[in-house]
């Protein structure tokens, strides 16, 4: 990516940061929307606040989540100390060349590796610049900053049609049916969408049966039939028409769970609406239903990471060692599906023990959930989550820690390597 000089646009420009050039207006409308995401700016002057107000009433930021704080540097670095950083952050900061690298030290520690970065200057400074890429940070922009300009710095980051897609896509699934993967998916999704404030689509794949619209007690008129049987329609604006609002920042894509048709379908018949998923939200959870057809073996190995749940007996055993089996040669580049112990300790019930359970799978379970049936059914008869029912249970507790686990995030806000944290590697070797 090259620097532009921005000093001749500015001369067209007016002081809201709106350009009045013909040339402009037609870059605006050539501007795709903008995906799911968040973005938190932090304006020093007012006509940064203006121009990020008339951003946020844009109709390409309709899936944005956009908050706007004024502040500097420093303010972003104690906000995100103690919550979880959006998806990209937008600077605007009238530091020297010389001082501006050590300033965004703080931030880059308490920065997930994840977040994008666009700093909005005061200095058309080449050196800068080059330092600022070579440090994690996606783009630099000197201001004042037309919303043109804003817009399509987003948008070279997050819609470039050649970059990856940005959402991250979970898939879970069942050893066994019965074993409580779906409660698990709906509950995952939740709570990545609460504890992180992110974006996050669920997905019931499983048409016949699905239970997420029950669990969190919606009755949409429409959902992912309409989407695995017409992908020629298949875009933005209409996986929109699809979506039901289950919370602040989590969307259902709900199954039909009628028996008027067979739901029998081709090997990549839920790719396309995969990959649409990946592009309209960070993170997409997939309830896959229990089984081994093409189409979910297509599904498993197209995703970004797998979850299998299992209960603990002699059954499950034996399908979770064929599914990691059969997983790896499925996905031998990609990391070892996490697992899930479930309904431990059901009373009167013969089972294996944890630790013998995962000694022949050689490998740990990221969650081990003993068996609550007050809890689990009364949420599930409400249509409440487990953490909506008592955030102070155990099981909330486990479900917090599924959500890092999948996520990436971890459960300790330290400095991460990559993206921002580069920063601080590079400013001890000076």
């Amino acid at each position: 990516m090259t620097p532009v000089d921005y000093s001749i646009r500015h001369e067209t420009e007016s002081k809201d940061g709106l350009s009045n050039d013909a040339e402009r207006v037609s870059e605006m409308e050539s501007l795709r929307p903008l995906p799911r995401i968040s973005i938190h700016a932090f304006c020093e002057s007012e006509a940064m606040q203006r121009t990020m107000d008339r951003m946020s009433r844009d109709r390409r930021l309709s899936k944005v989540n956009l908050r706007v704080t004024s502040g500097r540097v420093a303010a972003a670095a104690n906000m995100f100390a103690s919550a979880p950083t959006p998806n990209l952050i937008v600077l605007e900061t009238d530091a020297e060349p010389d001082s501006l690298i050590h300033e965004l030290a703080p931030l880059a520690e308490v920065c997930d590796p994840s977040t994008r970065v666009i700093i909005v200057g005061r200095y058309n400074d080449i050196a800068l610049y080059r330092e600022l890429i070579r440090n994690g940070i996606s783009e630099y922009l000197v201001g004042p900053v037309s919303m043109a300009d804003l817009l399509a710095s987003i948008s070279a980051i997050f819609v470039d049609p050649e970059a990856e897609p940005v959402g991250k896509s979970i898939a879970v699934i069942g050893a066994k049916g019965g074993v409580g993967a779906s409660t698990i998916a709906h509950n995952c999704a939740f709570g990545i969408s609460t504890l992180f404030s992110t974006e996050t689509i669920l997905a019931d794949f499983d048409l016949p049966f699905g239970t997420a619209n029950i669990d969190f007690d919606q009755d949409p008129a429409q959902g992912i039939a309409e989407a695995v049987f017409a992908p020629e329609r298949l875009d933005e604006v209409f996986l929109d028409r699809l979506l039901t609002k289950c919370s602040e920042h989590l969307s259902l894509l709900a199954a039909p769970s009628l028996l008027d048709r067979a739901y029998d379908f081709e090997s990549g018949a839920f790719l396309p609406i995969i990959e649409l998923l990946q592009r309209s939200a960070p993170v997409a959870v997939l309830d896959v239903p229990h089984g081994w057809t093409e189409w979910t073996r297509s599904v498993l190995a197209e995703v970004d990471e797998v979850v299998i749940c299992a209960a603990p007996d002699l059954a499950n055993l034996r399908n979770t060692k064929n599914m990691l089996d059969a997983l790896k040669k499925l996905r031998p580049n990609d990391r070892a599906p996490h697992l899930i112990l479930n309904q431990v300790g059901m009373p009167k019930r013969p089972e294996i023990a944890p630790g013998d359970f995962i000694e022949p799978l050689e490998m740990e379970p990221i969650a081990i959930l003993p068996f609550d049936a007050q809890l689990f059914g009364n949420a599930a008869n409400s249509g409440r989550m487990i953490s909506e029912m008592d955030a102070k249970s155990s099981a909330a507790e486990t479900f917090s820690q599924i959500a890092h686990v999948v996520t990436g995030r971890g459960q300790l806000k330290k400095v991460k390597k990559g993206g921002l944290g580069k920063m601080l590697g590079m400013l001890g070797r000076k």
